[in-house]
């Protein structure tokens, strides 16, 4: 299936209005045609390194939403020349490695030749192949400073920022990835919805209440409408709730092919306003 941070993200992006979305990443040859096609009549703008095998997982979700990932292949590694000289003149640069695909030379490559703000998912940093081709997450307080200190926007799910920051609370994990170095840090609570924090500067988001039928792509999503509504010039409250509203449509749906319609997105950051 279509799918990845960046692919969702770059989807929700261009679905909500923002005008010129690009997508680099390594896309194996038997499947970069498709991907091609399926991302091209959305308007994205595709750089793609046609590679021999393609980066995926098979998902297993429990009757508690939690979910178990299985290698089914590992894709190679974007380094800085595989970047467009045109794609570093951006305004955000989303980062959305699934498997370490994108390391700390290319992060900081893209920080010392880029102006665009540098919006990181780190849950593709955190990530490594156990037994049986199971992903296991791994915290290291060192990297996670050192990513802090590279990017201006980051945003784990609640787990993830567990692992990241060894600590139980999301709020004081938001804090703290503040506190290395991240100008704005979101935490994603899935149905309790998200907590961001910017300085000193915190607001609690909900969820918009729906029936969720499958959650992969909510938190990539959330990321592509925080970006939209962010460059628009929203303030953090506005974002969050614009976001967490598209990500309920996307919860709403399996796969890429779905409605999200920035009306109906509107209206349910308007309820989640008044609640």
């Amino acid at each position: 299936m279509l799918s990845g941070c960046s692919t969702n993200a770059c989807l929700a992006a261009r679905k909500l209005g923002l005008p010129k979305v690009g997508f680099v990443g390594c896309i194996g040859r038997d499947w970069e045609p498709r991907f091609r096609e399926g991302m091209a009549k959305y308007g994205v703008d595709i750089h793609t390194k046609a590679v021999s095998s393609m980066g995926g997982f098979k998902l297993i979700y429990d009757n508690r939403g939690n979910r178990t990932l299985d290698v089914l292949g590992v894709s190679e590694e974007i380094y800085p020349e595989d970047i467009p000289v045109e794609f570093l003149d951006s305004e955000v640069i989303l980062l959305g490695p699934i498997l370490g695909e994108v390391g700390l030379e290319t992060i900081r490559f893209i920080r010392g030749h880029s102006k665009a703000e540098v919006f990181l998912d780190p849950q593709g940093l955190i990530r490594e192949i156990g037994p049986g081709g199971r992903i296991r997450e791994v915290g290291d307080l060192g990297r996670t400073r050192a990513l802090c200190e590279l990017v201006d926007i980051i945003k784990p799910n609640e787990h993830e920022a567990r692992v990241m920051v060894d600590h139980e609370d999301p709020f004081m994990a938001v804090r703290l990835l503040v506190q290395w170095g991240a100008k704005l840090a979101i935490v994603t609570l899935a149905e309790r919805g998200s907590v961001i924090a910017r300085g000193r500067n915190m607001v609690r988001i909900l969820a918009y209440e729906t029936l969720a039928r499958d959650p992969t792509g909510a938190g990539d999503t959330y990321a592509g409408a925080f970006i939209t509504k962010y460059l628009g010039g929203g303030n953090l409250y506005h974002c969050g709730l614009f976001a967490s509203a598209a990500a309920s449509i996307k919860v709403e749906n399996t796969g890429p092919d779905f409605v999200l319609d920035v009306d109906e997105v509107n209206r349910r950051a308007k309820t989640l306003e008044g609640s």
